[in-house]
């Protein structure tokens, strides 16, 4: 049935938001939009002028279709070529949602969206509609068709399988270009030793390419592997120009608010490199290199000056 022009609006109003939802339960902005776009026609099928509440039917409806993408999600991973992570967002992406508490920050931190792939789609759900969007359990148990108590034991659940693998510091955005023009230094240097002393001795290195892009299948550990591994990874050479098409600029910004260094080469976004910082100094650096998780990321950096790059690689 057609809707009034009142419903579209009112549905656009909560676009923001239902995007948001949908990014941080599935680690994709790709299918998070498509959920969004299927709540939309469901919105669209539905008689809207029965619905009390529209804002929880829509976000009861978004919940719903993507524990049902992460269902099928998981199946996909296990034949996902080399490792998965997921999509990184650039500052200023409205798909990041609020950011007013830490809890909603760290909730869209690049390295929790990397932890939530361990917990349940139903663990995950209860822990981003409490965490970043504080909803109350009551409406949670409703949307999950749970009890309160229930919703509650999940959370706790959820939070503690979390915090097992959380090192993530807050730091503000003059300390994350630091990380970003130190690393930097340390990696053109030529040398492991100032990569090292940067690194925690638990650091690790993931990269993900998705099979079009070539990314070691297994992580790197150690200060001293990933040190290795960066040193070359930074080092000139024809093959790497042959594989991105040429030779990339490196702009220091922040994606899922941690410092990160983006790649861009004729106005596109060939890698997101993200930065996972600590007190005792980096402890993860994950590399987003798969082309179709970069599609969003290149859209919104075309559409603002970002400058010179601080430097040309490979």
């Amino acid at each position: 049935m057609a809707l009034s022009v009142r419903d579209v609006d009112r549905f656009e109003a909560f676009r923001p938001r239902l995007e948001a939802i949908g990014y941080r339960l599935l680690g994709s902005a790709s299918e998070a939009e498509d959920a969004v776009q299927e709540t939309f026609l469901r919105w669209q099928a539905a008689d809207t002028g029965r619905i009390e509440v529209p804002e929880a039917w829509l976000t009861k409806v978004l919940t719903n279709l993507c524990l049902n993408q992460l269902a099928s999600a998981r199946a996909r991973r296990e034949t996902y070529v080399g490792e998965w992570l997921p999509e990184p967002l650039l500052a200023g992406d409205r798909m990041l949602g609020p950011a007013d508490t830490a809890e909603q920050r760290e909730s869209v931190s690049y390295a929790v969206l990397t932890l939530l792939e361990r917990l349940t789609p139903n663990e995950r759900a209860v822990y981003v509609l409490r965490e970043a969007f504080d909803y109350p359990h009551r409406e949670i148990a409703a949307i999950l068709d749970l009890t309160e108590a229930a919703s509650q034991q999940i959370l706790h659940r959820a939070k503690k399988h979390v915090a097992e693998g959380k090192a993530r510091t807050e730091i503000d955005e003059a300390a994350a270009r630091r990380v970003v023009d130190e690393f930097l230094a340390a990696a053109t240097s030529g040398r492991t030793e100032p990569l090292v002393r940067l690194l925690t001795q638990d650091a690790v290195s993931i990269g993900d390419g998705g099979g079009k892009v070539p990314a070691r299948a297994k992580a790197f550990e150690g200060a001293l592997a990933v040190a290795t591994f960066m040193r070359g990874l930074f080092k000139p050479a024809k093959a790497k120009r042959d594989i991105v098409g040429g030779s990339p600029g490196l702009h220091a910004t922040t994606a899922n608010g941690d410092p990160a260094l983006v790649a861009v080469l004729d106005g596109r976004v060939v890698g997101i490199m993200c930065f996972e910082v600590t007190p005792e100094g980096i402890t993860a650096i994950r590399n987003q290199v798969n082309p179709d998780k970069l599609e969003r990321a290149t859209r919104l950096w075309a559409a603002a000056d970002h400058g010179d790059p601080l430097l040309t690689v490979f």
